[in-house]
């Protein structure tokens, strides 16, 4: 019999067990077929055994014990293509070995190029299992009167999953060499005299790197880089990623759905902690969309006992756009802020709140002894100014305004009298020393009672309340003493209209405040400390930095041309005035420099030839360069792809955007960017002196 009718025999037989089928029965299993053929698995063996010509040839007769030959019936199956190779690509991309998907093996997931994502956390079934191993001896069993002999080894195991966000994996295999050292290309300096050429790397007496550095690249592969450098250096980090609306203005790889955008977040927070100082604490912008399971995926990185309050940000009004939703409008977003240990103490920040009636009554005899003090509410004072008995003859005097004017009469009394008004409060859990006095106060109404305290203020009690002057409120904020209360989490003084301008660039959607990173990074650092930003767009968080004299390290892949980070800090440099420059405690005037420096590019040049492409024609001319000049994976088959996939009318048929998805998944992905250790070849095109300032940034030299 040929092989060609052992092939169909086969194709019958196996079209009896649906679960090595897809639905239509159209495209044969391979892999799970080898996976229970290996694992002698009974309804696969039965199966095969029933049918007489597949018995004949692929099991072997010894001493009335049939023993299947596994290896010859894989061998065939190989050898006869008896598994389906093209229709695949009708509905799905992705790299094929031949066979299948590598994504639809049980150990490896790739779906990389679109997301940049390293999906890792344990191999998975479709049904949410993890998969494991176990080593089992050998052993014998009888499957239908045949005795089969299972060889001793490693067995895969599955047990429910544990994970509820990661479905997909790049296994480690796969990632051997994506995240290792990179080099470094196309050094400048930029100071106030143009730009310069990047002679040294400054380091401080300890070796740290003192340097403000933007480094353009694929974020997650430039925060490995920066770990030798800078792990546990960091003292503030602060994103504003793409927030996964579904329209996110950014032009990132793609609109990620949930699971994938959380696992661009994992990746990169896991990378972000080994980086921040163990005073440190990460802080970033989020809506209402991804919160919860952002919160989530914090709690298991940085633990909840790290969490800090939530802040509440006000970023638009019901006069805009937001206006048009449903009903309550949305003009909330949110900043999640974590700390990488309990070391983190925060700085102490104040917000001018100005006058509160609560500071109602003032001390008219204030010069006296405390037990002599007189109280008179300030409402009083306004309306005999005005030559008024009650505020009813007030009201009528001046008319629809006059609380507003009283309000404001009292304000200026208030200021003028700032260490004489006081408010009439109730003390939170007083002593019991002061409860007594406090409960004596009640009694003996109109008369002060002084509580002397070691080292502190007096408490002065007053029918049965206690006082607090409105001086007390009076802190400094930035360079101006007025009234204020202490940093809370909801900061409705940060207006985001009207940012378009700052820093002379200007990006639609996204851009935040300079003031909202004037609060951050007070309350987190001090000068001299590092900021760092991988999401750094306009450049925001670097422009706070420079004029705050803090160090910083701004991360960026994307292109914004004249809105880049780059046109943003020049403009710093040169004296910027917009954003908190004016404010009294910045008053920037410019100076300053930074170093910028690129990762330097391989297969990430192959992907945007591969995203230039306009047509299939163009692809196709592409693939010489992408076998000749680049690394591809090495499950590509580079033959098969190009004389059959490509040619393949339903391959012609799928979507631009598809055909492409295909070809950059035959991209190493290891090789998206030039290793460190690698770069001296020439193929690669390094200069001597780039190779020589990558050195220097390890410190190698």
């Amino acid at each position: 019999m040929d092989n060609k009718k052992y092939k169909d025999i086969i194709f019958e037989v196996l079209k009896q067990d649906d679960r090595l089928w897809n639905k239509e029965k159209t495209e044969l299993n391979k892999r799970l077929l080898f996976d229970l053929v290996d694992k002698y698995d009974e309804t696969i063996i039965n199966l095969l055994y029933q049918r007489e010509e597949i018995r004949n040839k692929f099991f072997v007769n010894i001493k009335d014990v049939y023993v299947f030959k596994t290896s010859d019936f894989k061998f065939f199956i190989e050898e006869n293509k008896l598994f389906n190779t093209y229709t695949k690509f009708a509905n799905k991309i992705g790299l094929s070995d031949g066979t299948d998907f590598i994504k639809e093996r049980n150990e490896v997931v790739l779906n990389f190029p679109f997301k940049d994502c390293i999906l890792e956390g344990g191999q998975t079934t479709e049904e949410g299992e993890d998969v494991y191993f176990e080593y089992e001896e050998e052993k014998t069993k009888t499957v239908n009167g045949v005795q089969v002999t299972e060889p001793a080894g490693f067995k895969e195991k599955r047990a429910k999953r544990k994970e509820i966000f990661f479905n997909e994996i790049l296994a480690e295999d796969e990632i051997d060499r994506l995240l290792d050292e990179k080099a470094l290309v196309n050094w400048k300096r930029y100071t106030k005299n143009g730009v310069e050429e990047v002679k040294e790397i400054k380091r401080d007496e300890n070796g740290l790197i003192r340097e403000n550095l933007i480094i353009k690249g694929n974020n997650l592969l430039a925060l490995h880089t920066l770990k030798s450098q800078f792990a546990g250096k960091v003292k503030l980090i602060y994103i504003d990623p793409p927030y996964n609306t579904g329209s996110d203005s950014f032009a990132y790889n793609d609109k990620f759905n949930h699971s994938t955008w959380l696992v661009f977040m994992k990746n990169r927070l896991e990378v972000a902690k080994e980086l921040l100082h163990d005073e440190g604490a990460i802080f970033i912008s989020i809506n209402h969309i991804e919160l919860g399971y952002l919160l989530v995926l914090l709690d298991e990185i940085f633990g909840r006992k790290n969490k800090l309050p939530i802040v509440t940000l006000r970023v638009g009004t019901t006069a805009s756009y937001r206006s048009i939703n449903v009903c309550p409008v949305n003009v909330t977003e949110y900043v999640v802020g974590y700390s990488k240990t309990e070391k983190f103490k925060p700085n102490t920040i104040y917000r001018a709140t100005g006058y509160s009636e609560d500071y109602s009554h003032i001390i008219v005899n204030f010069e006296d002894n405390p037990e002599n003090w007189r109280l008179k509410a300030l409402t009083d004072i306004v309306h005999e100014k005005n030559g008024c008995r009650n505020w009813l003859e007030y009201k009528n005097k001046v008319g629809v305004n006059w609380k507003r004017k009283r309000f404001e009469e009292m304000e200026q009394i208030a200021f003028e009298n700032k260490e004489r008004v006081v408010s009439l409060n109730t003390l939170q859990k007083p002593s019991e020393k002061i409860k007594k006095v406090i409960e004596k106060s009640k009694e003996n109404r109109g008369k002060v009672f002084v509580v002397d305290r070691t080292e502190k203020d007096p408490i002065y009690c007053y029918n049965g309340r206690t006082l607090a002057f409105f001086s007390s409120k009076f802190k400094e904020v930035e360079g101006e003493l007025v009234p204020a209360e202490v940093l809370t989490n909801l900061w409705t003084d940060i207006s985001f209209l009207g940012i378009g301008p700052e820093g002379g660039i200007t990006l639609e959607n996204g851009k935040k405040p300079e003031y909202l990173l004037k609060t951050i990074i007070e309350l987190v650092t001090n000068e001299g400390d590092i900021v760092l930003d991988y999401h750094l767009g306009s450049g925001t968080t670097a422009a706070v930095a420079h004029k705050m004299n803090r160090q910083y390290i701004g991360i960026e892949q994307l292109d914004y041309q004249e809105n880049d980070s780059v046109v943003r800090l020049k403009n710093v440099i040169n004296g910027d005035e917009t954003g908190i420059s004016g404010y009294e405690d910045v008053k920037w005037q410019g100076g300053g420099e930074f170093i910028y420096c690129e990762l330097a590019k391989w297969n990430e040049k192959a992907k945007e030839e591969i995203l230039k492409c306009k047509t299939l024609d163009a692809l196709k001319e592409l693939f010489v360069d992408l076998c000749d000049k680049y690394y591809l994976d090495y499950n590509v088959k580079v033959n098969e792809f190009k004389n059959k996939i490509i040619e393949d009318e339903k391959f012609k048929a799928l979507s631009l955007e598809e055909q492409k998805r295909m070809f950059l998944a035959m991209l190493d992905l290891n090789q998206l960017y030039v290793q460190k250790s690698e770069m001296e070849d020439k193929k690669y095109g390094i200069s001597e002196e780039d190779q020589r300032l990558t050195r220097m940034f390890y410190g190698e030299v």
